[in-house]
């Protein structure tokens, strides 16, 4: 009996000495915590595009989710690599039979640690490893394409945030203009000039450009919100809880100029998402491998040490040890079709992955195109826009004027001075129209110039 624990615990010395050879210790290793939350940076006092980028990389819980992922692939890979190594093992049996059997030998036990190493799988481990590791590669390719979509929202929101702050400066203008525009008109009441109808003509259209104003507050405090999300800022009570930083940038129109072609060309070499499922076409061939392996043998070879209790004896201090050896070979002659069945579903797997291939291309050239003419559009707008913004701001010029001299009615300012708030209205919104076509015309055709993720 003393021989048989110093046995085990030799093996359980030696196995503990593996580093591959840990599953005691790991399964009764209780699971860590959630990881603590870390403090949210305070607000800082300027905040621009480049720096919203970098914050929105390590703190977006989308490209958090798209990394854990790659983490779980990278798991599976460890997994599949198990199966072409040698795999250690302590292994032990004890069985005791009713004296009327045997009044000699009525009782039986063995220890043993064994090394099984497989040596031949009709490929079939290859291949699933290279499956797992193309795998691995789309993982890493899904994380791109997370991180140009996660990137093009905060551009997105970024920019809402400028069109909204810029909304408020108009509105702003335009009530600072209809209130000078009331304050002339009572100056000249008072003088006897015009009539109360007049004053009373300025006064509501004072009023009606205050719900505007309100309204144009309102989004920017809205968009700043959903900025703050897409960041993945999670702001803490306290001082910041009502502080906002000052956005720094404009939203201005500066022409770009990009070939069908070459777009074309570009996107299908760069998106991410394409090379995804051209990575996961090729883990799918090798699917087609490991179902195919089932057709041929699987031969592995044994090697152990054993402590096996004497026969003629049923005393546990009786026991002889000993090296074992040997090869196992299986081969499936008829197993019901399970393997022409699982080939099948392989080989099914990979026409869909082939046909995901050919959607995506075609998709990604839809997108493309869309977001061509989308940009020509917004650019030509933005172009007519600045135009017409100068001619307004000639037209109230002239109107005020003539209607200082009596050459023009009150009405003809308040129209000249809504014609203003309209056009700059519509140049800030051809503005932004023209920064998001951009954008996602850079995303389109994956243009390198985002901030690369950690991974």
């Amino acid at each position: 009996m003393k021989r048989t624990a110093l046995f085990v615990t030799a093996c359980l010395s030696a196995a503990a000495s593996l580093p591959a050879a840990l599953p005691i210790l790991e399964a009764i290793k209780p699971e860590p915590p959630a990881p603590a939350v870390p403090p949210a940076p305070a607000v800082p006092d300027v905040l621009d595009l480049d720096n919203a980028l970098r914050y929105a990389l390590e703190h977006n819980f989308s490209i958090l989710q798209a990394r854990e992922r790659l983490r779980q692939q990278e798991g599976l890979i460890v997994e599949v690599r198990a199966q072409a190594l040698p795999n250690v093992s302590l292994e032990a049996g004890y069985s005791r039979d009713d004296k009327a059997f045997s009044s000699t030998s009525y009782q039986d036990w063995r220890v043993g640690v064994y090394v099984r190493q497989l040596v031949y799988s009709g490929g079939g481990v290859r291949a699933a490893l290279d499956a797992a590791q193309t795998t691995r590669q789309s993982a890493v390719l899904d994380i791109e394409s997370v991180v140009s979509n996660v990137l093009l929202a905060v551009r997105t929101r970024f920019a809402d945030v400028l069109l909204n702050r810029q909304r408020i400066v108009v509105q702003e203008q335009s009530v600072a203009l209809l209130n000078e525009q009331l304050q002339t008109v009572k100056n000249r009441f008072e003088a006897g000039s015009v009539s109360q109808f007049e004053v009373l003509t300025a006064e509501v259209a004072l009023a009606n450009a205050q719900p505007a104003l309100i309204t144009a507050r309102n989004a920017y405090r809205v968009a700043i919100d959903e900025l703050r999300a897409v960041l993945g800022y999670q702001n803490p009570f306290g001082d910041n809880l009502a502080k906002v930083p000052n956005f720094a940038g404009e939203l201005t129109f500066t022409p770009a100029t990009y070939e069908l072609e070459a777009a074309l060309a570009a996107a299908k070499a760069r998106r991410p998402e394409l090379q995804r499922l051209l990575q996961l076409e090729r883990a799918r061939e090798s699917g087609v491998t490991v179902a195919k392996s089932d057709y041929l043998p699987t031969v592995s070879v044994t090697a152990g040490y054993e402590d096996v209790k004497s026969r003629t004896s049923n005393s546990f201090s009786d026991s002889v040890d000993g090296w074992t050896t040997g090869v196992t070979a299986s081969w499936a002659i008829f197993d019901g079709a399970r393997t022409r069945g699982r080939v099948s579903q392989a080989r099914a797997q990979l026409s869909q992955a082939r046909l995901s291939v050919a959607e995506q291309t075609l998709a990604i050239e839809v997108e493309v195109r869309r977001a061509l003419s989308s940009l020509q559009e917004a650019a030509e707008l933005a172009a007519a826009a600045t135009k017409v913004v100068g001619q307004a701001e000639e037209a109230l010029r002239l109107a005020d004027v003539r209607y200082r001299n009596g050459a023009a009615t009150q009405l003809d300012v308040l129209q000249a001075r809504q014609a203003l708030t309209e056009a700059s209205l519509n140049r800030l919104q051809a503005n932004y129209r023209h920064t998001i076509a951009l954008a996602t015309l850079r995303k389109a055709i994956a243009e390198g110039d985002l901030v690369e993720a950690a991974q």
